[in-house]
């Protein structure tokens, strides 16, 4: 069995942030995202690109058909607000009948946990245990579930269930989370976007380019610009106490982009 892993939301948040040309979402065996809650809490709101674990009518947790998990890098399972590995339901056995898929049996059916009661606590771990069956790497389980990751990050909560092709190849990741909710990793299109700044509350940024660009129209936040020649032979070794000790004054105050 690969095992269970408990993942802090700026992990997840990360992981649906990496990209290279385009965002990472768009490979197929990059993110398994799983939403263990009811269809209820699901259908009002989940995480961008989750899709809903179903059960069968006997309550079992259904491995999804369209997924190849042994080829997934990273398969991720959050309930509403689970905060550790524990699952009182799990005696430590997993039967696998006659070829069939192992299954951990919870409390209620497919169609009374689409009632209006919220899924149990530990319902992410119940589930995470039929998937690690099948899986190559560790499954994750969102630490603090839904709750603690959207309080964290609110602008990556949908309603939309299905993703196209070309809207994952669309999709514009956020900066990189460094330190949590005061410093991050970015690009210049990022650093321009006002909708970053909003969501992120971005109030400084080091550009550390050879021009220096307007990144701010709100003269209250700060800038620090350092120009470096954009070559594979310049080194900001010389620079970065600099860098580091206006980082860190900025970091009592205010969050910080870095760019």
């Amino acid at each position: 069995m690969a095992g269970l892993v408990l993942c802090e939301p700026t992990e997840l948040y990360n992981i649906l942030n990496q990209s290279t040309k385009l965002s990472r979402l768009t490979e197929p065996n990059y993110l398994c995202l799983l939403d263990a809650r009811t269809k209820r809490e699901y259908n009002e709101s989940h995480v961008i690109t989750a899709r809903r674990v179903k059960l069968n009518p006997m309550g079992e947790y259904l491995v999804p058909q369209s997924v190849e998990l042994e080829c997934v890098k990273y398969c991720v399972v959050y309930d509403g607000k689970t905060s550790s590995l524990d699952d009182p339901y799990y005696d430590g056995s997993v039967e696998d009948v006659k070829g069939t898929k192992p299954v951990s049996v919870i409390s209620g059916s497919e169609s009374s946990s689409s009632c209006s009661q919220n899924a149990e606590e530990g319902a992410a771990t119940q589930c995470a245990r039929v998937l690690e069956q099948f899986t190559r790497h560790p499954v994750l389980i969102l630490k603090g579930g839904y709750e603690r990751f959207t309080a964290c990050y609110h602008f990556l909560r949908t309603q939309k269930i299905f993703w196209m092709p070309q809207e994952l190849d669309a999709f514009q990741p956020y900066p990189v989370e460094i330190l949590p909710a005061k410093l991050y990793m970015g690009d210049y299109r990022q650093a321009c976007d006002p909708q970053i700044q909003k969501d992120l509350k971005i109030k400084a940024q080091v550009n550390i380019s050879e021009e220096i660009a307007t990144l701010f129209t709100d003269e209250s936040k700060k800038l620090l610009h350092v120009s470096v020649t954009d070559s594979p032979h310049i080194f900001v070794d010389d620079l970065q106490d600099g860098i580091e000790q206006w980082i860190l004054i900025c970091s009592y105050q205010v969050c910080t982009l870095v760019h």
